[in-house]
């Protein structure tokens, strides 16, 4: 293992490389998975009227809560004049999403039986500081009535730079910060070698799990035609840091190497020294090479800390930090979320069930690729070309887990997670067809509309 590096130590390109190296964890038993959720918040007034985006008044309210009842600590980072906006306790963190999206990002966890617990827990101490302040949560992968300009911005100075910057690289980059929101889930790999076969693995079932959870059938009230708009909007942010990066089904083997390749010569969005950030938008590679000097002359070289940001703003469907996360799914309501890692872990975490999928889904060509992302965002698992393939991913992923064995105190393996997941397979539906079935396809921005659809989407907090 390569030592650690201080966050103002400058790098060389060699170095960039130490980051995976690192993270590697050659005993399997010691393998974690970690899961992220995302959801909007909404005010309910009492009167019956209109639903109101929460503000970061609302935001401040519930942290300090969480804080003074449930033994969150504030963690480190700030708003841009000093307001709390991240919460930290034993591993996990609550973080602002730039409309506000309030997101979970859960510790790694040996168990699937564990991480359900502290998505439990979350829900019921969020619901619990949420009721008194007239406050509703709910999971869903794109913001189902409001318009971007109702949401309202959270004070981060890096959201402060990507808003003005993401418009220029595409159409849906605005739309993407405020209106979006996801369930993600990470993994562990033991070598270079196997983290390439999990991630190629990851990227290669990546638009059947998006069927499988999708759940943004409305836009502003209306039936888009899509199962997953929030996939949607992903295609016209900045195809320079999203999608799927050319190298993984070209053939060739995988290396660290050549993830930093892609990566360094995506433009950066940001220099961050004392707390402030200094728009800078050239490749990483050119950063390296020529530095940065800031409006008061002052030169920098880029650093550790320097690469670690910039690695968390590139948006793949598959990202490699210090593990793997997979990020196509929209967020889903609490029923649904523990699904999610539990898939997941039973496939990429079995060399059969990865060996089997890469062989049905790694030698498509790009037109299959783009076919299956296609049918993912139009029909979700109403399509006949997914459906096969979701089957076989449940079935493959259920067999990983009972083999896996890891029982809860109850008895039960982590292939029980999947069980809420088996009748939508099963029955050709996708989370967003069940909501679709419940408010209709024209719920509208009326008030009335507007809880029918938070009803759909519901998390935590007052139930309209």
């Amino acid at each position: 293992m390569r030592p650690r590096h201080a966050d103002d130590e400058p790098i060389s390109r060699t170095d960039l490389l130490d980051v995976f190296v690192a993270a590697e964890r050659p005993d399997p038993s010691t393998h974690l998975v970690g899961t992220e959720l995302e959801k909007f918040g909404v005010r309910v007034p009492a009167d019956g009227g209109p639903l109101l985006p929460i503000d970061y008044g609302d935001i401040a309210n519930v942290l300090a809560a969480l804080c003074e009842r449930h033994g969150w600590e504030i963690g480190p980072d700030h708003g841009i004049d000093g307001e709390v906006v991240e919460l930290r306790r034993d591993g996990a963190s609550i973080t602002l999403e730039p409309g506000g999206q309030l997101e979970l990002s859960g510790k790694p966890l040996q168990t699937i039986h564990q991480t359900c617990g502290e998505f439990t827990q979350h829900y019921r101490e969020l619901h619990d500081v949420s009721l008194p302040l007239s406050l509703s949560w709910f999971a869903a992968g794109f913001h189902p009535f409001a318009t971007r300009d109702e949401l309202n911005w959270m004070p981060k100075g890096r959201y402060r730079v990507m808003r003005e910057f993401l418009p220029t690289r595409g159409a849906r980059g605005l739309d993407m910060m405020l209106r979006t929101c996801t369930v993600q889930a990470n993994f562990d790999f033991a070598s270079e070698q196997q983290c390439g076969s999990r991630m190629r693995v990851a990227n290669a079932i990546a638009p059947v799990v998006a069927a499988m959870f999708a759940n943004s059938p409305h836009v502003e009230g209306r039936d888009t035609g899509l199962r997953t708009a929030r996939s949607t909007v992903w295609t016209d942010v900045d195809n320079d840091r999203c999608g799927t990066p050319d190298f993984v089904f070209d053939g060739q083997p995988f290396s660290y190497e050549r993830y930093v390749d892609w990566a360094i010569d995506v433009p950066m969005f940001f220099v961050k020294r004392d707390d402030r950030y200094h728009p800078h938008h050239v490749p990483f590679s050119q950063f390296m090479r020529e530095g940065f000097t800031d409006a008061q002359g002052r030169h920098h070289t880029a650093t550790w800390a320097d690469w670690i940001t910039h690695m968390s703003t590139v948006f793949p469907e598959v990202r490699l930090k210090p593990f793997i996360e997979f990020r196509s799914a929209d967020a889903v309501s609490s029923k649904y979320v523990c699904a999610l890692p539990a898939l997941l872990k039973g496939i990429l975490y079995s060399d059969d069930a990865c060996e089997e999928l890469w062989q049905r889904l790694g030698g498509l060509d790009a037109g299959a690729r783009a076919q299956l992302w296609f049918e993912a965002r139009h029909a979700g698992l109403s399509s006949a070309l997914l459906q096969p393939h979701a089957q076989r991913m449940l079935q493959l992923a259920r067999e990983g887990l009972e083999r896996a064995d890891v029982r809860d105190d109850r008895g039960r393996t982590e292939a029980r997670f999947l069980d809420r997941l088996e009748p939508l397979v099963r029955g050709g539906q996708s989370p967003a067809d069940l909501v679709l079935e419940e408010v209709g396809g024209h719920a509208g921005r009326t008030p009335e509309g507007q809880r029918a659809l938070v009803r759909a989407h519901y998390f935590a907090g007052v139930e309209p």
